[in-house]
């Protein structure tokens, strides 16, 4: 995909079912990004994001994945802060935002954004890159407005 409104509107398009395929929408929102992992987790009830779909996780680490405390890792800090949360390079952070068995993923550059509609959370998307990247405003802009379709869905 090459810009902004095409993948907008695949993700409407994903979307527009009564059972949106959230594999399909993660590996959508990664091509577009030019990312190998990505993580797509939804708030429960017990205020726990849970994890939903996943693409190009080490299968050691989903159980450590399955399920984040708001306020743990990038996106768990992005559940807290409400905003994205953006790192260079995950392998050489020393921020404690990353959690160390992030690490493991082998990724670098690292997004993650709430899911939020009308104020309110509705869980996290993440992306990341296998090399060092600084994701841009209008990068960040626009995973947060992905994370708005798929809170509309959920809400």
């Amino acid at each position: 995909m090459t810009n902004s409104k095409e993948i907008i509107a695949a993700i409407h398009t994903e979307l527009s079912t009564d059972t949106p395929n959230w594999d399909t929408l993660l590996k959508i929102t990664l091509e577009h990004f030019d990312c190998s992992t990505g993580t797509l987790h939804f708030l429960d009830k017990d205020a726990l994001l849970q994890l939903k779909s996943q693409v190009g996780i080490p299968e050691f680490l989903i159980p450590k994945l399955s399920s984040i405390p708001i306020g743990k890792g990038m996106a768990g800090i992005a559940a807290e802060r409400r905003k994205p949360v953006e790192m260079c390079n995950l392998q050489t952070d020393d921020s404690g935002v990353a959690r160390p068995s992030a690490k493991d993923t082998k990724v670098e550059g690292s997004l993650a954004a709430p899911l939020m509609h009308n104020e309110k959370l509705y869980g996290t998307i993440g992306i990341a890159k296998p090399i060092p990247y600084d994701f841009t405003e209008a990068e960040m802009d626009l995973l947060m407005e992905i994370g708005e379709l798929i809170s509309k869905k959920l809400s």
